[in-house]
């Protein structure tokens, strides 16, 4: 199964209102996101992977011209400091390749910043470089069960 169809299955197991988005060109950055979309970079949410000291394991939601604060986070769980974490170790925690990891769908504290709910949709990771996920903000956070709040760097 591939990691896009493992999405979809996931996406119809728990009957999310969302659109899945399949391209033949790489949506691995927001820049290259929007390109395939035709779409301003502000409607893109970047789902940045951290890890804590005792592998603590957080996925920050941020709009795709945003930046994850380490420190907020970090506060947030209640840790000395969170980095984040290499392509090996997204794949590991997520089970989707780095590029294409969605914002949700697997076992992780989701943290989305509250900054995202001025948007009526967002586009995220579809399970691969070269898909993505349509949803309202408050789909994703209905499908994550996130904490919501400030964890962007200013």
């Amino acid at each position: 199964m591939t990691y896009e169809n493992k999405l979809k299955a996931y996406i119809q197991k728990h009957q999310l209102a969302v659109e899945h988005l399949s391209f033949d060109v790489s949506c691995h950055s927001v820049a290259d996101a929007a390109a395939a979309v035709g779409a301003p970079p502000t409607y893109f949410v970047k789902n940045i992977c951290l890890l804590g000291p005792n592998k603590e394991f957080a996925v920050a939601i941020v709009r795709g011209e945003d930046r994850v604060s380490f420190k907020k986070v970090a506060q947030l769980l209640g840790v000395k400091k969170m980095r984040m974490a290499n392509a090996a170790e997204i794949l590991e925690y997520t089970g989707y390749p780095c590029g294409g990891t969605p914002s949700f769908g697997f076992p992780a504290l989701y943290l989305m910043d509250k900054g995202i709910f001025s948007l009526p949709f967002v586009y995220t990771g579809g399970g691969s470089e070269t898909s993505l996920v349509k949803a309202t903000p408050q789909i994703l956070l209905a499908a994550n069960k996130a904490q919501v709040a400030d964890i962007i760097k200013v």
